[in-house]
């Protein structure tokens, strides 16, 4: 996996970053770190990607179970440390989950997997951060 990330001089603080993938993903900071506040800090995306990384999981684990699912979304709670560096010392994730007749064990058991066994992002993120995880089911 590889990743370029490009300073944007003109721009006050903001980065481009180019995936090994094909993707751009832009960044910048807030107005009192020189920034324009144009798009996500970095440490946002870091969240951001561990959600993703996470729903993925979800998504793929309930669908190998033929669960009839329609939607997931996760949102995402943090606090960071006073000091530098401001690693993340707690993360929560919200997931609610949309379908036909889920079964709130199978949602419970694939949020457990993903943070237990199969999402990357969590598991470096743990090494600093409490995690916990918390659902909902909505019909569809």
């Amino acid at each position: 996996m590889e990743c370029t990330v490009h300073w944007v001089r003109d721009a006050g603080m903001a980065f481009i970053a180019e995936t090994g993938s094909g993707h751009v993903l832009t960044m910048d900071g807030s107005p009192d770190g020189g920034g324009r506040n144009l798009a996500p800090r970095p440490m946002e995306t870091v969240l951001a990607g561990a959600g993703g990384c996470s729903a993925y999981d979800v998504v793929t684990i309930l669908r190998r179970g033929r669960h009839d699912v329609h939607g997931c979304s996760v949102k995402l709670q943090a606090e960071r440390a006073s000091s530098d560096p401001k690693v993340f010392t707690r993360i929560h994730m919200h997931f609610v989950v949309r379908g036909r007749q889920l079964d709130g064990q199978a949602v419970e058991r694939a949020v457990a997997l993903s943070h237990e066994k199969y999402c990357s992002a969590t598991a470096m993120l743990v090494k600093t951060a409490q995690v916990s995880t918390s659902y909902e089911l909505v019909a569809a």
